[in-house]
C-alpha cells in the first residue's frame, strides 16, 4: 500500500473540553514524507511540529503536546480518526490551544476527512511491524498493554472500574473496517465522583452532558442531582439506565470500552508509524498509553536500525581490499581499522573490521579480558565514512577528513576477539562546504554494538 493524504483543505469549529476556548481546526493535504503535523497558526511564526510521543507534556484527562511555547491539548480524538482512515501525511492547523471536543467522539473528524477525500501518494507506506511480543505491565494496578505479531492490524481494549453500574467491558476492531460505525461514535465519559476534582483543577471548562457521558457509581438523591445540575449549568439532570446521567441514551451498551479503544488508537498514533500487529490493552488510559507508546518507539527505532543492517557475504569480492583502502586513507598499521569495503554508494558505505587477539592494544586494554575499545569503534566508523566522503570529491587532488565532533554516541555491547565488525556510515545531509555529517552504526551479528552521529571536515592535503 502507498501513503495517503487528503484531497483538499477542510475545517470545523468548536469548543475545547478542558480549556473552554473556541477554536477553528483545519486539515490540509501534505507532502508524502511530511507525516502528521500540528500547526498553531494563531502564534508568532506559526510553530509547526510532528505528532510524536516526544512532545507529550501532559496526560491529565487527555493527551497534550508541547513544542516550544506552542501547546495543543486533547489530540487523541482527531489522531484516532486520522489513523483509522489510513492517512499518513496531513497538516492539522488550529488557532487555539485545544482540539474542539465536538460531541465527545471521533465521528466529526471522520466525517471531515471523508468530506476532504483521500488520495494515494507515490511513496510506499511504512509500518511498524510487531515481530515479537512487547509488553508494558503495572502489577499494582493490574494495567497491561501488549503488542503481538499479527498479519493485519487489530486492537482490543478491556476496562474494569469496579463499579456497580459500569461493569467489565470489552471492545475490539480488526483492520479499522468498522471504525466509522462501531468505534468513532463512542463518546468520552467521566464519573460523577471525578467531576469535583476536575472542576477544581480548572478542567472540563467546555464540558457538557451533550459531549460527554457522565456515569454515577452509586445511587444519588435528588438534592445531590440538583447540586450536580447547577455545577454543569443545567436546570436538572436525571439518572438514566445503567447509572448514566445524560440527555441521550448510550449509543452502545459498551460505549465506554469503545471510547477507551478510540483513545488508545489516537495515543498510539504518536508512535509516528501505523502498526501492523495485535494490540491488547487491559485498563488503558492516557498515561499508560503514553508509556506504552514510548516503549514501542524504542523498539521501532531498534527494528529500523536492524532493518538497515548490511548483509555480509565473506565469499563475495569486496569493493575495496586492504591495500586499496590504504591507497585512499593516510592511516597505517596499527591504526588502519578497516579491512575491506563491501558496499559503496553515493549515500552510504559499509566496511568490515575483523577483530583478532593479535591487535596490539589488547596487550594493555583489559589484559585477560580483551575488549575492543569503544573509541576505536568510532574511529573505525570514521575511517569507513572517510572513504565515502573522499569518493564524492573531484579527482586529481589528495584529500583528508578530520573529526569535528561526535554526538549521541552509544556503546551497547562488548566487542571481543573473534567478532566481525560490520561498519555502516550513512550521509545525514548533503556535503556542504566540506562538512560531512554521517550516522554510524556498528554491528556484530544481529546486534548493534555501537552507534553515533559523526561530523568531519574534508580538506585538500598539502
Amino acid at each position: 500500500m502507498n501513503k495517503t493524504t487528503i484531497a483538499k483543505s477542510v475545517s470545523l469549529e468548536g469548543i475545547g473540553l478542558h480549556t473552554g476556548i473556541n477554536a477553528m481546526l483545519s486539515l490540509h493535504p501534505a507532502d508524502q514524507d511530511s507525516g502528521i503535523r500540528f500547526c498553531r497558526n494563531d502564534l508568532d511564526g506559526k510553530p509547526t511540529f510532528i505528532a510524536d510521543v516526544k512532545y507529550v507534556f501532559s496526560t491529565k484527562r487527555g493527551t497534550s503536546l508541547q513544542y516550544g511555547e506552542a501547546q495543543v491539548h486533547t489530540v487523541e480524538h482527531v489522531l484516532s480518526a486520522i489513523t483509522a482512515m489510513g492517512i499518513d501525511n496531513i497538516l492539522i492547523e488550529i488557532n487555539g490551544p485545544e482540539i474542539p471536543i465536538m460531541d465527545g467522539s471521533a465521528l466529526p473528524f471522520v466525517e471531515l476527512i471523508k468530506e476532504a477525500g483521500i488520495v494515494e501518494q507515490d511513496m510506499e507506506k511504512e509500518y511498524f511491524v510487531i515481530e515479537e511480543p512487547i509488553e508494558y505491565k503495572d502489577e499494582v494496578s493490574g494495567i497491561e498493554l501488549i503488542a503481538l505479531p499479527h498479519d493485519g492490524t487489530e486492537y482490543t481494549a478491556m476496562i474494569d472500574f469496579n463499579s456497580p453500574y459500569l461493569t467489565k467491558q470489552y471492545a475490539h476492531i480488526d483492520n479499522f473496517e468498522e471504525y466509522e460505525t462501531s468505534i468513532a461514535p463512542a463518546r468520552t465519559f467521566v464519573f460523577v465522583h471525578e467531576l469535583e476534582y476536575l472542576l477544581q483543577e480548572g478542567l472540563i471548562k467546555g464540558g457538557d452532558i451533550n459531549n460527554a457521558i457522565v456515569i454515577s457509581n452509586r445511587k444519588m438523591e435528588q438534592d445531590e442531582l440538583d447540586i450536580l445540575a447547577k455545577k454543569l449549568g443545567k436546570d436538572s439532570v436525571q439518572i438514566k439506565s445503567e447509572g448514566v446521567l445524560n440527555t441521550a441514551d448510550l449509543k452502545f451498551q459498551n460505549e465506554p470500552a469503545r471510547h477507551k479503544l478510540l483513545d488508545l488508537i489516537g495515543d498510539l498514533t504518536l508512535l509516528g508509524k501505523p502498526i501492523k500487529g495485535k494490540i491488547v490493552a487491559k485498563k488503558p488510559g492516557h498515561k499508560v498509553n503514553f508509556e506504552f507508546t514510548k516503549l514501542l518507539k524504542i523498539k521501532y527505532i531498534e527494528q529500523k536500525k536492524l532493518r538497515g543492517k548490511p548483509k555480509y557475504d565473506p565469499d563475495k569480492k569486496p569493493i575495496m581490499n586492504t591495500m586499496q583502502i590504504a591507497e585512499n586513507l593516510p592511516h597505517r598499521y596499527p591504526f588502519l581499522l578497516v579491512d575491506k569495503i563491501i558496499e559503496l554508494t553515493s549515500t552510504y558505505v559499509v566496511g568490515i573490521k575483523n577483530i583478532t587477539f593479535n591487535e596490539q592494544f589488547f596487550q594493555g586494554h583489559f589484559p585477560g579480558n580483551p575488549i575492543f575499545p569503544g573509541v576505536l569503534q568510532m574511529e573505525a566508523l570514521a575511517q569507513t565514512g572517510g572513504l565515502l566522503a573522499l569518493s564524492l570529491q573531484e579527482p586529481g587532488h589528495s584529500w583528508d577528513t578530520y573529526f569535528l565532533k561526535m554526538e549521541n554516541v552509544k556503546f551497547k555491547k562488548m566487542v571481543v576477539p573473534g567478532d566481525t565488525l560490520i561498519l555502516k556510515m550513512e550521509l545525514m545531509a548533503p556535503i556542504k562546504r566540506g562538512i560531512c555529517q554521517m550516522l554510524g552504526t556498528a554491528y556484530v551479528g544481529n546486534n548493534i554494538v555501537s552507534e553515533g552521529e559523526l561530523t568531519a571536515q574534508i580538506v585538500k592535503r598539502t
